[in-house]
C-alpha cells in the first residue's frame, strides 16, 4: 500500500485520485531513497525526459521532478515517479516501504513474450504481472522473457546479467535498460551478446538486477547455475555512488 504521495512537488490530495489511474496509461522510474539519497539520479531524469518526450512530445520539467522526490526523501522509502498527462504534464511520485534485493538465488522459468516499447518503463505491466505470477505457482522467483528463437531479452521486472571474468554480459535483444544495469555498466567494463539458455552455466555467475539491488540466478528452467562468483557482482554493486537529492 502506497505511504506518501505527492503531486507536482505537493502532497498529494482526494482531488488527484484521478492521477493515480491515469499513470497506468503513462511510464514511470522506479528507485530506492536512502538517507535522502539515491542511485543514478541522472540516468532517472533521463528516462524520464526522453520517454516523455517520445510518449507526449513535450518536455519534461526536471525542477518540478526533484521537488517531489525531495519532499518524499526524508525518509527511506521504494519510490516510483509517474509523468502522466491529463491534459496538461503532471509528476506523481509515491513512496512505498525500503525494499532490498532477495539474497537467495532466484529460479527462473523461461517466457516466450516481448515487451510493447521495451526501452520505455510504462505502465503497461499486466503481461508481466499475469505471467510472473503463473511461474510462481510453478515454484518460480522471476521469468525470463524470450523471442521465438530463445534469444534472452530480459525478466519481468528485471534485467539479467552475467560475469565473465570482469567483464558484465548484458544480453543483445529488445529490453529496458534498467538504472541499475546502466550504473554497473558504467562502473564496469561491459558488452552486449546474444544470449540463450544453455550459454548461461558457461558464465562465472549469472544475475538479476532492478532498483532493489542485485540477486544471484541459481536455475533456469531446469540447469543449475554457479553462484560462487556472485559474491564480485555484489561488491561491484555496493561500490555504486549515491546522489543526494539536495
Amino acid at each position: 500500500m502506497t505511504e506518501r504521495a505527492v503531486v507536482d512537488g505537493r502532497p498529494a490530495t482526494g482531488a488527484d485520485l484521478g492521477l493515480a489511474l491515469a499513470a497506468r496509461a503513462g511510464h514511470f522510474t522506479a528507485m530506492q531513497v536512502r538517507g535522502g539519497r539515491v542511485r543514478g539520479l541522472d540516468l532517472h531524469l533521463q528516462r524520464l525526459a526522453r520517454a516523455t518526450e517520445e510518449l507526449y512530445g513535450e518536455p519534461l520539467d526536471h525542477d518540478v521532478v526533484l521537488a517531489s522526490l525531495r519532499a518524499l526523501a526524508p525518509h527511506d522509502a521504494s519510490v516510483r515517479v509517474h509523468v502522466v498527462r491529463t491534459g496538461a504534464l503532471h509528476v506523481l511520485a509515491v513512496a512505498d516501504a525500503p525494499v532490498e534485493a532477495p539474497a537467495a538465488p532466484r529460479r527462473l522459468k523461461t517466457v516466450p513474450f516481448a515487451r510493447f516499447l521495451p526501452h520505455v518503463k510504462h505502465g503497461g505491466g499486466f503481461p508481466q504481472a499475469h505471467l510472473a505470477r503463473q511461474a510462481a505457482r510453478d515454484g518460480f522467483d522471476e521469468v525470463l522473457l524470450t523471442d521465438a528463437g530463445g534469444r534472452i531479452s530480459e525478466g519481468a521486472v528485471t534485467n539479467l546479467g552475467c560475469l565473465d571474468g570482469e567483464r558484465l554480459v548484458w544480453p543483445d535483444a529488445p529490453m529496458l535498460p534498467g538504472i541499475t544495469m546502466l550504473l554497473l555498466s558504467r562502473a564496469c567494463p561491459h558488452e552486449r551478446r546474444a544470449l540463450r539458455v544453455p550459454d548461461l552455466q558457461h558464465f562465472d555467475a549469472v544475475f538479476v538486477c532492478n532498483s532493489w539491488g542485485v540477486s544471484p540466478v541459481g536455475a533456469v528452467d531446469g540447469l543449475e547455475l554457479p553462484q560462487e562468483a556472485f559474491a564480485q557482482v555484489r561488491a561491484r554493486f555496493d561500490a555504486l555512488p549515491w546522489d543526494p537529492l539536495g
